[in-house]
């Protein structure tokens, strides 16, 4: 019999988690699955996955140590999704969002670390290495590039400022500790949806499709799949030629030619009808994760899968 593989998807409920817990069961592995109630409604999706057998949810907060432990006891591998993001505006975001995330994803590594798993895989964002106020126009973010933590803190962009900081202290602790982390930087995140919440990155297409934009900035938006990240995620962790950073994004298109190509599929939504023109653009590399063997859907694919499900969830309705 083959020996049972066991592994830790912190923040389980969510959009991305959701995908990365539905593949692990389809590969055989038995996973267990932080959120912070196992009994909450929000989380009954999980429960209906194929293999949900396998799964294990654990009642854990990111800022309470013990409980991290208790769910990534006997794992030999972890990989970090759940970042807390406090529901409206905050008096005091360092406080409340940047001290969270960060002791979060410090209490998760020493857990890891404690416990002596093979391999941590963390969340983090593309907009934690492409947003530097000093980079020539047109220049290709790739995986050494680093975003300016003083830009966000100027910008009061509190959420990219943390998720800028955690990575770079997880890689740190991972040269200090010895612990072997990877971590994986998506793009804009779009796809079906498992949860019955909707996430902010999905909300991006329903508010172009419902024509609650009248305008729009017409930047370079990268996309990626969530079915395709969640994908890059198992490569990263099961390939052990991995290290260090990758940035995960399948296409980078320019918004209104989203917006023609949405119309193009799909032509009975109310859609933006002026565009803004933006100086900069966002231009990403994903050369390093395609060398690991990594492939992704089609744009059209990722499109219509979308569109179909917010159709049928109700979350939207053609005019």
């Amino acid at each position: 019999m083959a020996e049972e593989r066991r592994v830790c998807v912190t923040g389980a409920g969510g959009f991305v988690a959701s995908w990365l817990v539905k593949l692990l069961l389809s590969k055989g592995f038995v996973v267990h699955g932080t959120v912070r109630d196992p009994i909450d409604p929000k989380n009954v999706h999980l429960k209906r996955l194929e293999n949900a057998a396998n799964l294990k949810l654990f009642k854990a907060d990111l800022l309470d140590y013990e409980s991290l432990s208790a769910a990534i006891a006997g794992c030999e591998g972890v990989f970090h999704a759940a970042c807390p993001v406090p529901l409206g505006k905050t008096l005091d975001p360092e406080v409340e969002m940047v001290a969270p995330a960060l002791s979060g994803t410090l209490n998760v590594l020493k857990a890891c670390s404690e416990a002596k798993v093979r391999r941590v895989v963390v969340v983090s964002s593309v907009m934690a290495a492409s947003e530097d106020p000093d980079a020539p126009p047109g220049k290709i973010t790739d995986e050494s590039n680093w975003s300016s933590k003083e830009y966000y803190k100027t910008t009061e962009n509190w959420y990219f400022y943390s998720k800028t900081l955690s990575e770079q202290k997880a890689l740190e602790f991972s040269k200090e500790n010895g612990l072997d982390v990877v971590t994986i930087c998506p793009s804009l995140i779009i796809g079906p949806m498992l949860q019955p919440t909707v996430n902010a990155s999905s909300m991006y297409i329903i508010k172009t499709l419902k024509g609650e934009r009248e305008t729009m900035m017409n930047r370079m938006e990268a996309i990626i799949d969530v079915r395709d990240l969640a994908d890059a995620l198992f490569l990263i962790y099961e390939k052990p030629e991995a290290r260090g950073r990758y940035i995960c994004s399948s296409y980078s298109i320019k918004a209104k030619d989203l917006v023609n190509k949405l119309k193009s599929m799909y032509p009975n939504f109310k859609y933006p009808e002026s565009f803004t023109e933006v100086e900069k653009d966002l231009n990403v590399s994903s050369e390093k994760l395609k060398q690991l063997g990594w492939a992704h859907r089609t744009l059209e694919e990722t499109i219509a899968d979308t569109v179909e499900h917010l159709l049928k969830s109700g979350l939207v309705d053609v005019n």
